[in-house]
């Protein structure tokens, strides 16, 4: 899975966003689970960038939300 840009995530519905934070989520769990067991991981680089792409996406989730409320001063 590709990292995504913040233009990519800020292009895809909310649905699409907490899908693939599910997905990336996952593949991270595995990543975790591949290396606590000693094994040797194809891309180290990987689990950063997995972390990375997961907070941009909860970022812009937040973001979104954010633009939803009304202000209320």
């Amino acid at each position: 899975m590709a990292i995504l840009r913040p233009n990519e995530i800020r292009d895809m519905s909310i649905e699409e966003m907490e899908a693939r934070l599910a997905e990336l989520r996952t593949e991270l769990a595995r990543e975790r689970a591949v290396a606590a067991a000693g094994g040797s991981l194809e891309n180290p680089g990987r689990v950063k960038e997995l972390k990375r792409t997961i907070a941009r996406l909860l970022t812009i989730m937040k973001e979104s939300q954010k633009e939803g409320e009304v202000d209320r001063t």
